[in-house]
Parts: C-alpha cells; structure tokens; sequence
C-alpha cells in the first residue's frame, strides 16, 4: 500500500469515475486500475462495484474515512518541513495566559521574524504538558511548579508571579467597613465563585470555599460575569479582571485576615537546549517581558 494508490482510491470515491480520476490525476485509466487492483489485494477486500456506475462496497466506506485521514497525515506532515525549512516555534499555553502574555509579544517578536512561522496552542496544565511530551510543543506556559508526573523533568527559563485577588462589584464593596473581616465579607455575600488556577488549590482558597455558605466552580467567562453581576465574591488571576478593576467594574478587596493569593507561571521548554535556538530564546524574551508587567519575575535564566 502506498500514497498513490491511497490518493487514486479517494479520487474514484469523489469522482465515482475511474475515468474522470484518471484524467484528474494526470494517469492513464489503466494505472488507476492496476494501483486500486493492487490496494485491493493488499487488504484482501473489494472497495469498488465496476460496471456502468461505480459505486463504494461497504468495505470501502468503512476504509475511507481511513484513507483519508493517512492522506492528510502525509499533507501535514508536508507543510511541517516547509515551515521547518522556512523557521517555526510552537508554543502551547495554559488558555487563561494566551491573550496576557502571548498576544502582543507575537506582535513584537514577528515585526522582526516574518519569515517564521508561530503555531500557539492552548489547553489545561496536562495538555500543555502533553503537548511538550509529544514535541508537539517547544516551548510552554504552565503552572508552576510542575506536578504532572508524566513529564517530571522541565526546564524553566522564566517564572513568574501573578496576583490572584478577590473582587467583588463595587455596589458590594462600598457596603463594606473599611479593612473588612473575611467573616464581615461572607456575611454581605455570602457565595464563593472558585476558579481552579492551580495545579493543586491552596489552603486559602480551599478555606474561602469551606467557610462560605455556597459555591459555584465554573470557567473563567461566566464566573467573571457572575461577579459583574454581584451574585458572588470571586478569586481570579489579575490578568483576567484587570480592565474590569481599571474600569471600576470590579473592585479589589484585601480582607485583614485573609492571607493574599498568587498563581505561579513558567515559560518553560523539556530541556535547556530549546532555547539555545536563537528564534525560540528571541521570542520567550518577548513573553518575559509581559510577564515582568504583568506580576513579579522569581526567576529568569534567559541570559544564563
């Protein structure tokens, strides 16, 4: 079995024609013969009814969806060497960081780079971290520290610190004493709106969710509207509410007894070597640079 005969079948499954495939291939209609003969033979079924209408066989339907997809394995895997020859970075990234910190760093970094080509992928913590394990990535955005087990060894180059803080709507908190209680807080609203920032939740968090008298779990897009709205007391990366908080429409508040909230993020690679390559340390640089206003750098091995 080979790719022209894979690609003859799927011309005849379009065409129902051996003689309209062979003109579209640019074959004689006994090539196109002899390679579905042969197919044929290699699986040990029949894929086509000849005769005056050709029509698929069962087995060929069922073979198909196969062969079409071996086709467009072949085609990506094509396009892959082109970008390959051309200069590409993949980067996968945790969804909630793609907009702060990769959007105007792809800005900047292909004003320089047009010729290379960025793939950005986005996912949870375990898909970003699939993504690595799999070389479908080069370089991630994670969580950090790394807890995923199936790739225990990564290398951060850059790590930073963002802020996670409770807001509220501001018809709530102007409601609210001066430096509040976290008691005084729960009692005016008392549901917790609880996002899963982490890797494993911190004790804070957990505590804020066991001492309010309700809870709702849900992604970022509504739990940030139900906050709009004042139906809840929301814990959220900075990064998610900052123009929200900018605008008024959210408000920061700092219970005294309340121990304040932070997400740790790397930009991270599965071993220092990926950032040897000048392109792939050129654009991490321009992350770390959104990082740096974002939240607090703990760490930077860019110029190591």
């Amino acid at each position: 079995m080979d790719i022209d005969q894979l690609r003859t079948f799927d011309r005849i499954a379009r065409d129902l024609s051996f003689t309209k495939a062979a003109a579209r291939l640019n074959v004689t209609q006994a090539t196109v013969s002899m390679r579905v003969r042969v197919l044929e033979d290699f699986l040990g079924v029949q894929l086509f009814t000849r005769g005056r209408k050709v029509t698929l066989t069962d087995q060929g339907m069922t073979f198909l969806p196969y062969a079409r997809r071996i086709l467009n394995s072949v085609q990506e895997g094509r396009e892959a060497l082109r970008r390959v020859e051309r200069g590409r970075i993949t980067v996968a990234s945790l969804r909630s960081m793609v907009t702060p910190l990769i959007s105007e760093s792809l800005l900047r970094f292909q004003e320089r780079h047009r010729e290379v080509d960025v793939i950005v992928r986005e996912g949870h913590h375990n898909h970003v971290t699939a993504m690595l394990h799999d070389r479908v990535a080069e370089l991630g955005i994670i969580a950090w520290p790394n807890l995923d087990p199936l790739v225990p060894e990564i290398y951060p180059i850059v790590v930073m610190r963002e802020p996670v803080p409770l807001v509220l709507a501001p018809h709530l908190a102007a409601q609210l004493e001066p430096n509040p209680s976290l008691a005084d807080v729960l009692a005016l609203v008392p549901r917790v709106i609880s996002l899963r920032w982490w890797q494993v939740d911190p004790e804070g968090a957990t505590a804020l969710v066991r001492r309010a008298q309700t809870s709702v779990e849900i992604p970022t897009g509504p739990a940030r509207r139900l906050a709009l709205a004042g139906e809840g007391l929301g814990f959220f990366v900075r990064s998610t509410v900052r123009r929200e908080i900018e605008r008024g429409e959210l408000v920061e508040i700092t219970p005294r007894d309340f121990m304040p909230l932070h997400r740790d993020i790397a930009i991270v690679a599965l071993s220092k070597s990926a950032f040897e390559r000048d392109m792939v340390r050129d654009f991490a640089r321009e992350v770390a640079k959104e990082a740096a206003a974002l939240g607090t750098i703990l760490e930077d091995r860019l110029n190591d």
